[in-house]
């Protein structure tokens, strides 16, 4: 699998230069292309990307708004995104519905949706993506994930939420969490399930504003306190899944 990530912002609005779009993911494999995520940035542009599949973790504008004119290729997302997005301009025949845990093949690659707690309003899946005897989890936006031990096991890459580094974003209503957890959680997740390779993106405004250096050099340390060689991704990045 080749991996280039397209975008690398939350829903924020500050932009920098290394990370001006949106959070979207491509994941290239035998010459097929699968964009994960298509935020409002891409509104005007997803037809000349021409991806030829795309699969949503939820339905938040910087995930799925720029599929409100329409969709180029086959969508796939849950009931419940296609229930927020159901005015969307994409052709009944391009929707494709997806269960929890319920694993899925595209073009040789077997997607897998995983439960995560993120919003109370627009519920959340992570992928865990598996070719070529290589397991790449996405966690999109995420404040928890139960059952991590499992969900984690054998993946060889975590992409993660670089929302923040340190300080959680989660809040609570009637004893349920939502928002976005750590760098550092993330982190702490991968080296007690074994994962040794980590890249963050869907960054928010602190890391976007911070040089990009010291940010690197300060996730690195963390990462290797943990075990984990890590880094933080930024729009156009390419990397190879091993």
């Amino acid at each position: 699998m080749i991996i280039t990530f397209l975008g690398t912002r939350g829903y924020v609005d500050i932009t920098s230069r290394r990370h001006k779009h949106h959070t979207s993911t491509m994941i290239m494999h035998h010459n097929k292309r699968i964009m994960i995520d298509c935020g409002q940035d891409w509104l005007k542009k997803i037809f000349r990307i021409k991806p030829d599949a795309i699969i949503l973790t939820h339905s938040h504008p910087d995930h799925a708004a720029g599929l409100a004119y329409g969709a180029p290729c086959p969508v796939y997302a849950t009931r419940q995104t296609w229930h927020a997005i159901k005015d969307y301009l994409i052709d009944p025949e391009l929707r494709h519905t997806i269960k929890r845990t319920q694993s899925f093949k595209l073009f040789g690659v077997i997607i897998t949706p995983i439960s995560v707690v993120h919003s109370l309003l627009a519920p959340a899946i992570a992928y865990r993506i598996e070719a070529q005897n290589h397991i790449v989890f996405y966690s999109g936006d995420i404040a928890y994930m139960p059952k991590r031990a499992k969900q984690l096991k054998h993946v060889t890459l975590y992409i993660g939420d670089g929302s923040t580094l340190s300080t959680p974003l989660i809040r609570k209503k009637d004893d349920r969490i939502y928002g976005h957890t750590t760098i550092k959680t993330q982190l702490a997740w991968c080296r007690k399930s074994g994962v040794e390779r980590a890249i963050f993106t869907h960054l928010g405004t602190p890391l976007i504003q911070a040089d990009g250096r010291k940010l690197s050099a300060t996730i690195k340390k963390i990462g290797k306190q943990r075990g984990v060689n890590v880094r933080v991704a930024y729009d156009g990045l390419t990397i190879k899944s091993i």
